[in-house]
């Protein structure tokens, strides 16, 4: 041991010193290293004893902290269920490095007491040195500290991933932390620990901000009507007379150029183009239904749901509070109560009637269909609806959403694990999506945004007809019919190495293209059907006037079948006499001539548009040389990757969310560069 500390003492110094430099697959190692030593005067191989508060300053810090650790233990008791087993830990913090409450497993817990890893011990990097808890506190933002990572060698056991959690100021209040004594995970397994302790930190910042202003009305809001009222919405406090009195992390992101400063104090009339019932407080306590907007500075759209919190809402139900954020990762297969079938899909459209005509020939068969059209056009309906009149109807039908499920997490989410394959990995493993979809129909939306690397492990599956989980070497049968879906065109995507050619042939063993909402020709059947479905649920029969069907008819609809139900939900809610007039209808369809301009050339390009993409603004014109580099870099490293995403991204150090939000910020659109635009 001792040979070990002098060699990691020895390492430290000697990078601290530039004598040597070591790769960082963690970014920042070094300049933590260096604070330690320049900073906070530490020695790396001195066994410095471990500092914990006293009885009196712990029981000050968990009443000044009550409401946090009671939100976040709900959230680590969830979490724990998934890790069970793994040897780590949970430990939480405040902004302090000081823990202040943990889930260890009783087995264990002797050897986290002797790492220091215990109640009322401070992990702050000024007196632990490198580490999940005090680096992420130190650099505000999620850290893996992994083994020789660490500054001190009494630490080189350890695995520490630890994640920040801000208050709905926007401010560091805690730490979440998954760490591992005698670490037996690679380095690449900790990706599945950070995606997920960054996860449950997201989801305790929205419960924070929630039970901050449960009496006050919180609009929710995102650039895709899915994600409302979940993880990955943005929440905006208002208070009576309209004025933004609040806004999460998430909302300050998707707004992407406002700061939360810029935001509190205006009223909401400033920021979104809210229809004026809004600010009815009556209709704030009610509304329910999505309503589109666009925010003012960009005109980029937004659907946006409002709800007054009951301050009476019971303090264990952490999933009515934010929105479940597993409802982005494990997709559930639900029974479905609202099942079309082709003929109701298709409707009196003729291209919606070939298609359904092509589905039935190809009833009986498990050739390959692969979907193509915009975003919200129903090919997830169609896919239902294709499900259901094959002979693989009473089996399951399994719906994935490739661009919703993080990067690190979608290979295990597919093809299943053993118990401890990863780290966090149940305890019992899992079975995966395909393995769920045995026997039954296998349905893979925004397939495009699949990484290479699991795209081989797709077609080998596909072509053997057999999985093989991770950790496992054994391979399971499995009997699917896959049914794919993608908004962009995967043909251009193979021919720009985006995408694997022999996977493509694989998929396409027949495409069928959806129209845009705007190009079918049975639009008032469409209307007829969802009032039907929404207003049977509400128990109210409801018309609509001449009038507003004729807005309804000119509209644009950029945001296609989607848009439409959210629409009628919304009109649904706010008309009177159980008939729909203009005016319950929104703005943006009272004036259909500026919502026609905002979109005139969207028949070229809603086929290219990026599931997760907004209208992106005009190049900014910048006066800061930092954003200028950083626009460089971006483009500079997608058009390096030939505008593979996952690598451009891995490569910039960020999530494809990340890189996404910051080319949506610098006015970056690919598209336009690919086809010859100007930057």
């Amino acid at each position: 041991m001792h040979d070990t500390t002098y060699q990691h003492s020895e390492r430290v110094i000697d990078v601290v010193g530039g004598k040597q430099s070591i790769e960082q697959p963690e970014s920042n190692i070094t300049s933590s290293w260096s604070r330690c030593i320049n900073s906070h005067g530490l020695d790396p191989s001195r066994r410095y004893s471990p500092r914990v508060e006293d009885v009196n300053r712990i029981a000050e810090l968990e009443d000044q902290y009550d409401t946090l650790i009671d939100i976040a233990r709900l959230e680590m008791d969830a979490l724990y269920e998934q890790i069970a087993g793994s040897g780590y830990a949970l430990l939480l913090t405040d902004a302090n490095g000081i823990i202040l409450c943990d889930k260890v497993d009783p087995n264990l817990s002797k050897s986290f007491h002797a790492a220091g890893l215990v109640h009322g011990a401070n992990w702050s990097e000024s007196m632990e040195g490198t580490n999940g808890i005090g680096t992420c506190i130190a650099e505000q933002r999620a850290v893996t500290v992994h083994r020789t990572d660490h500054f001190r060698a009494r630490h080189i056991d350890l695995s520490c991933t630890g994640a920040p959690i801000l208050d709905p100021d926007g401010a560091l209040t805690a730490v979440l932390d998954a760490s591992c004594v005698n670490a037996k995970y690679s380095r690449a397994n900790q990706m599945h620990t950070k995606a997920m302790v960054s996860m449950s930190s997201r989801l305790i910042e929205k419960c924070l901000f929630l039970r901050r202003f449960r009496d006050q009305c919180v609009l929710r809001f995102h650039s895709r009507a899915e994600f409302v009222s979940l993880l990955q919405d943005g929440a905006m406090a208002i208070a009576e007379d309209g004025t933004i009195i609040g806004a999460d992390q998430v909302a300050i992101a998707l707004l992407a150029d406002e700061s939360r400063a810029e935001l509190i104090g205006r009223n909401i009339s400033e920021v979104f183009d809210v229809p004026p019932h809004v600010s009815d407080p009556l209709y704030r306590q009610c509304q329910s239904a999505l309503t589109p907007i666009r925010d003012l500075k960009h005109g980029r759209r937004f659907y946006m749901t409002s709800q007054l919190t009951n301050s009476s809402t019971q303090k264990g139900n952490r999933l009515h509070e934010a929105g479940s954020g597993a409802q982005a990762v494990r997709v559930k297969n639900t029974p479905r109560t609202d099942i079309l079938d082709l003929d109701t899909v298709s409707g009196r459209d003729p291209v919606m009637q070939r298609n359904a005509r092509c589905a039935r020939r190809l009833a009986t068969s498990d050739v390959a269909i692969l979907l193509q059209g915009p975003t919200g056009s129903g090919k997830d309906v169609f896919a239902r609806a294709v499900h259901h009149a094959s002979e693989r109807a009473n089996h399951p039908f399994v719906a994935v959403n490739c661009a919703a499920i993080p990067e690190t997490l979608i290979e295990a989410e597919l093809f299943g694990y053993k118990a401890g394959a990863f780290t966090g990995a149940r305890k019992e493993g899992a079975r995966g999506r395909i393995l769920q979809a045995d026997g039954g129909t296998l349905f893979l939306d925004e397939i495009g945004d699949m990484p290479l690397e699991l795209q081989t492990r797709l077609l080998r599956v596909l072509e053997e007809r057999v999985v093989t989980p991770l950790g496992s070497e054994v391979p399971t049968p499995v009997n699917i019919r896959l049914i794919s879906a993608s908004l962009r065109d995967l043909k251009d995507m193979v021919a720009e190495g985006r995408f694997r050619e022999d996977l493509y042939y694989r998929l396409n063993g027949i495409t069928l293209k959806l129209p845009p909402l705007r190009k079918r020709q049975d639009l008032p059947e469409i209307i007829s059907n969802i009032l039907a479905t929404e207003s049977a649920q509400a128990g109210v029969s409801v018309s609509v006037s001449a009038a507003a069907m004729q807005l309804l008819r000119a509209y644009h609809w950029p945001g296609n079948i989607r848009e439409l139900r959210n629409v009628l939900r919304t009109a649904l809610a706010m008309c009177e006499d159980d008939c729909i007039q203009p005016e319950d209808l929104g703005d943006d369809l009272c004036h259909p001539e500026s919502a026609n301009d905002d979109h005139s050339h969207a028949d070229t390009h809603d086929d290219r548009r990026h599931a997760r993409s907004t209208q992106a603004p005009a190049q900014p014109v910048y006066g800061n040389p930092l954003e200028a580099a950083e626009r460089a870099a971006l483009l500079e490293t997608i058009e390096h990757h030939r505008y593979n995403m996952s690598r451009a991204a891995r490569t910039l150090g960020m999530s494809r969310n990340t890189l996404y939000r910051k080319m949506r910020q610098h006015g970056i659109d690919t598209d336009a560069l690919r086809g010859g635009g100007s930057r």
